[in-house]
């Protein structure tokens, strides 16, 4: 049988809601549809990048903030109906990974707060919606993230070569698939979340349009070695992260004066490179020979300077978006979460023990009834 879900994901570089609409059967890869962006606000951005890198918000600025994404993920699903023709009936359930304001995996105790309040996602559009994902692992002892890793596998897994998927959200991760091993997922640094920060702080605009801007600049080598110098970098997996941990003040802390002193277009040059050396080092670190392929998604497989930078990076590897099997970077992870929130309904689990280090698999995330639904449908 096969049902349609929708997935609701809102990532680390903060741009907006992406709401991918999908065929789930009980087995076999995921059917990507449609898909709809919802930009954020200016001034929502904002408070979201102050709620991801602050120590302290107000509770009533944060519940507003949670209400007000709620309200903004379910708008996003209706301009999705709106657009496909479907009616609510015709969808089984919503997966929404929320907005992450806070992930800390090494806190005492861990924890992990994603907002973009479910009820009113479900109240709203009348569809059952499963929400919450992360925060079950991290209860198991796992990272809770990356979860995309079982999906990966689903969709992009070969059996005669071996791939890594590549996030490169305001985080990048990354999937190991060889043909007969474990998966192997984690996140391996920054991606777009730095550059982003100070595209905005100079250019006033969300991102660096293809990379244009760090094309212009020179990579200052010295303060590159410097920020890989960090002690995640050396970390083994299982490893998550987040803007909270690789943010501007993460920054100022390993340049120092360099910042104040170099051009800012070699500063972007240089935080493009550490993205691009933070996945080589990881897949350095995995001990194994290069993949055959690395499939790239997320905002930054947009970036035209970043794949160009990659594929230089690792000769060995033939680097090519998503696009090239089926579903386009910007939908991978929305269709992730539509395809775990198919896997909770079903009873089974959606986080895989050997990336995450949970102490088992679970069924992930809870279950949100839909409001009154309208009779009809596709």
């Amino acid at each position: 049988m096969t049902e349609r879900f929708i997935g609701l994901m809102s990532g680390t570089s903060r741009d907006g809601v992406d709401a991918v609409l999908t065929e789930i059967r009980e087995t076999g890869p995921v059917r990507v549809v449609d898909h709809c962006q919802l930009g954020y606000p200016d001034d929502l951005a904002q408070e979201l990048a102050t709620a991801a890198t602050t120590e302290t918000l107000r509770y009533r600025h944060l519940g507003a903030l949670d209400a007000r994404l709620g309200m903004l993920f379910a708008r996003t699903v209706q301009a999705l109906l709106d657009q496909t023709g479907l009616a609510p009936t015709a969808i089984r359930a919503i997966g929404s990974h929320g907005q992450t304001v806070h992930h800390a995996p090494d806190a005492d105790p861990p924890f992990t707060w994603q907002i973009g309040d479910p009820f009113r996602i479900a109240e709203a559009t009348g569809i059952d919606t499963v929400a919450q994902f992360r925060p079950r692992d991290i209860a198991a002892g796992g990272e809770g993230a990356p979860l995309a890793c079982g999906f990966h596998a689903t969709q992009f897994g070969s059996t005669d070569e071996t791939r890594a998927v590549l996030n490169l959200g305001g985080i990048a991760n990354i999937t190991w698939l060889q043909p007969g091993q474990p998966v192997i997922g984690f996140d391996c640094g920054p991606a777009n979340t730095l550059m982003d920060d100070w595209n905005r702080r100079h250019h006033q605009t969300p991102f660096d349009h293809d990379g244009a801007w760090a094309r212009s600049g020179t990579p200052d080598p010295e303060l590159l070695t410097r920020l890989l110098q960090d002690s995640f970098f050396q970390r083994p997996p299982p490893k998550s992260t987040g803007p909270e941990y690789f943010s501007p003040a993460w920054l100022r802390a390993g340049a120092g004066d360099r910042l104040d002193r170099a051009r800012p277009e070699d500063i972007q040059a240089t935080l493009a490179e550490l993205t691009v050396e933070g996945v080589r080092h990881a897949l350095e670190h995995l001990h194994m020979q290069p993949p055959a392929r690395l499939l790239v998604c997320g905002g930054g497989a947009h970036n035209r300077h970043l794949m160009k930078r990659l594929a230089k990076a690792l000769p060995a590897t033939l680097v090519e978006t998503t696009e090239r099997h089926g579903v386009p970077p910007q939908q991978v992870e929305g269709a992730a979460f539509a395809w775990l929130a198919a896997r909770t309904l079903a009873g089974e689990p959606g986080n895989l023990p050997e990336v995450t280090g949970a102490r088992g698999p679970r069924v992930l995330g809870c279950i949100i009834p839909g409001g009154p639904r309208a009779p009809g449908g596709h």
